[in-house]
């Protein structure tokens, strides 16, 4: 009698230090954090106005001066294309070409409504039109699909210099595409980046 009440707790000892190994590794494999993203790159070749006008159409232009950047913004594992362009009206083409335009800039200053916001002008003419043009890769060719995964005109962003680096947030560390500003902003240092479903603005403080 005594052999068979002991037997099931036995049996139960054993199955849980069967599972306790399983539940250390799984515990393990969830605080693990994932890999920081890849540096950003050059393209190679570079990015060329046919390309712009294949992926954006004829109104939008590469601006010539400002580095193009082969990165992870979306943080996919794909690679993304993101490069400076003039586009003369985004909204007119986006439906044709299936890209979103979007302004994070104004959106964070409060004006949310991009319609009403691609209508604003500079009084400076080298900042009119003054766009970043984004391709989200695909699994197939990245960034070159022929049908990319999402294709973005970010406008109205007051940049005077490019650079794409690691930005810290607070579950992850992601890929942000970070500007020196010119005009209003002046001496000013932003950063703006892929907050999983949008493109989103967020100043920096003041460059020396």
């Amino acid at each position: 009698m005594r052999f068979k009440r002991i037997a099931p707790m036995n049996i139960l000892l054993g199955l849980l230090a069967l599972s306790a190994p399983t539940a250390t590794v799984a515990a393990q494999s969830k605080k693990q954090p994932p890999p920081p993203p890849a540096h950003a790159k050059a393209p190679s070749p570079a990015v060329t106005d046919d390309f712009v006008h294949q992926q954006f159409g004829e109104n939008c232009s590469l601006l010539a001066g400002p580095p193009q950047f082969v990165a992870d913004l979306d943080d996919d594992g794909i690679e993304d294309v993101l490069v400076a362009a003039k586009c003369k009206n985004p909204i007119a083409d986006q439906d044709e070409y299936s890209f979103r335009v979007t302004d994070p800039y104004n959106s964070f200053l409060g004006f949310g409504e991009v319609k009403v916001t691609s209508t604003f002008a500079s009084d400076e003419p080298e900042r009119r039109g003054l766009s970043l043009l984004i391709v989200h890769g695909a699994e197939k060719d990245g960034w070159r699909a022929e049908t990319p995964k999402a294709k973005f005109v970010l406008i109205n962003l007051p940049f005077k210099s490019l650079s794409v680096k690691k930005l810290a947030l607070k579950k992850r560390t992601i890929l942000g595409i970070y500007m020196e500003e010119k005009g209003e902003g002046e001496n000013t240092s932003s950063v703006v980046f892929w907050d999983g479903k949008k493109y989103r603005y967020q100043q920096l403080g003041a460059t020396l």
